[in-house]
């Protein structure tokens, strides 16, 4: 465990690659130990422990000293500005807080970096199974230092889907129609599943292990390094409809190419 160097990175993503495998170590000792945890409450179904904060500041002062220009948006601290105002570090410490909190070992960090307004490298790490997916803008996405692609099916009745955030985050009054959305697309193809860590779902249809990832309400920093990998790994990624900004609605299809419009037709 822990044990993942990157060989094939550039140095930008060996930055980030340390910042996260750093921060990993106290998730790991942490989660080993989940049922001492102090915990507090942010929302409903929304979680945030004191190994999320920690792990947020180890990135932070990893990234820091790296490129103490860059500015940051993290989910637990917000946004710090940067002397650099092209360049910003996205950062969710945690993804799949409730997983970890509830002992599954499903949850990763995710970092990526935005250099005006445009995701250029994202690195997404599972400490548990010690799979760093990586990708930067051209140079293709990774697992560890394996090449990746996106999943070649084409029949959505081979397809299998991830979902999350159907029942959190959304409008009450929205919420049965996304539900039943989500049953009907179920009925279509070979299946859904939902997971609760919505950048591993993007770092799995990268893999090709997903076939297609949707969800609604998303922030930023859920999906910002899945979006390069996907990207990098020969797939599709957009807001959900085709018509707006995922980064306003939060609402977010990933597949291949060859899916991406019999989903869009099922999901918008």
């Amino acid at each position: 465990m822990l044990q993942t160097r990157v060989r094939t990175g550039s140095a930008l993503i060996n930055i980030m690659s340390t910042a996260a495998v750093r921060a990993a170590r106290g998730l790991i000792r942490d989660f080993n130990e989940v049922e001492h945890l102090q915990v507090s409450r942010k929302g409903p179904g929304d979680f945030v422990s004191v190994a999320d904060h920690q792990a947020e500041k180890i990135i932070y002062q990893e990234l820091q000293k790296a490129r103490p220009d860059f500015g940051f948006l993290m989910e637990e601290t917000g946004e710090i500005s940067g002397v650099d105002k092209r360049h910003r570090w996205i950062v969710d410490p945690l993804d799949g807080t409730t997983n970890f909190l509830h002992a599954i070992p499903h949850f990763c960090i995710s970092i990526a970096l935005e250099f005006d307004n445009e995701i250029l490298a994202g690195v997404v790490y599972d400490p548990v199974k010690d799979e760093l997916f990586h990708a930067e803008k051209g140079r293709g996405a990774f697992l560890n230092d394996r090449r990746i692609r996106v999943s070649s099916r084409t029949h959505l009745a081979d397809a299998l889907l991830a979902t999350t955030g159907i029942t959190n985050k959304v409008d009450p009054t929205r919420s049965a129609a996304l539900v039943s959305k989500a049953m009907d697309i179920t009925r279509k193809t070979a299946g859904i599943r939902h997971y609760g860590a919505a950048a591993l779902d993007l770092c799995y249809v990268a893999a090709g292990r997903f076939d297609g990832f949707f969800a609604y309400g998303l922030a930023y920093w859920d999906i910002a390094a899945g979006l390069v990998l996907v990207r990098e790994a020969g797939g599709y990624v957009d807001e959900i409809s085709g018509k707006g900004s995922l980064f306003e609605t939060g609402s977010i299809l990933a597949s291949n190419e060859k899916l991406r419009e019999s989903l869009r037709e099922n999901l918008s």
